[in-house]
């Protein structure tokens, strides 16, 4: 696997995310603690030698924990979450996670035989970025950098930058032409979501 297919492969698709508001409470020791966390469960998984489906179920457990879904899902969304009923964002929201879950982890699995290492911290605007380096077997290490916020009230993830691609601003442009593509049926886009 390129490093160019890898990060093209994440970068499918996504409406840049807002900032969040200043961090109060969040401190970089922080940040770079829950991205430790969540790197060593990714870890633990692609070396887990578990079947696909089983991988799949634990990217998105990680996910669901360490990343602030609602926000992502409403940026990746675009305007259509401003008209979209509660329920419909709920829904929108379950299903965006699972296809988000098995998008990124059938990424993931291409690490089979190497890791993430998170390297260093720093305060960025109003977050913390995380950065660390995927290290693949017999390719050269590339860059992955985690924007980290307590805007939802808990410390979580709300964007992944690989090699310069920003994964929210690309998977809303995606999620914005599937909507397009259904001529702006939202209901039908959360159908479809659920088996991407």
């Amino acid at each position: 696997m390129s490093r160019r297919r890898f990060a093209a492969g994440f970068a499918l698709g996504s409406v840049a995310m807002a900032l969040p508001l200043p961090a109060l409470a969040l401190t970089v020791d922080d940040a770079r603690a829950l991205i430790d966390k969540a790197v060593g469960e990714i870890n633990a998984t692609i070396a887990s030698g578990k079947s696909e489906t089983a991988m799949y179920v634990d990217f998105e457990r990680i996910f669901s924990r360490y990343a602030d879904v609602t926000a992502i899902a409403q940026r990746a969304l675009g305007p259509t979450a401003r008209t979209a009923s509660k329920a419909q964002m709920a829904a929108f929201t379950k299903a965006f996670q699972g296809y988000i879950s098995r998008k990124y982890g059938s990424r993931f699995r291409e690490f089979i035989g190497g890791k993430i290492e998170v390297t260093d911290a720093r305060p960025l605007k109003s977050f913390y970025e995380v950065v660390s380096v995927a290290r693949l077997n017999g390719q050269a290490p590339f860059d992955l950098r985690w924007h980290v916020s307590d805007k939802s009230g808990r410390n979580l993830f709300f964007n992944i930058i690989i090699e310069g691609v920003n994964m929210l601003a690309s998977e809303g442009a995606e999620i914005g032409s599937m909507l397009d593509k259904r001529k702006g049926d939202l209901d039908a886009l959360i159908i479809d979501l659920k088996t991407a």
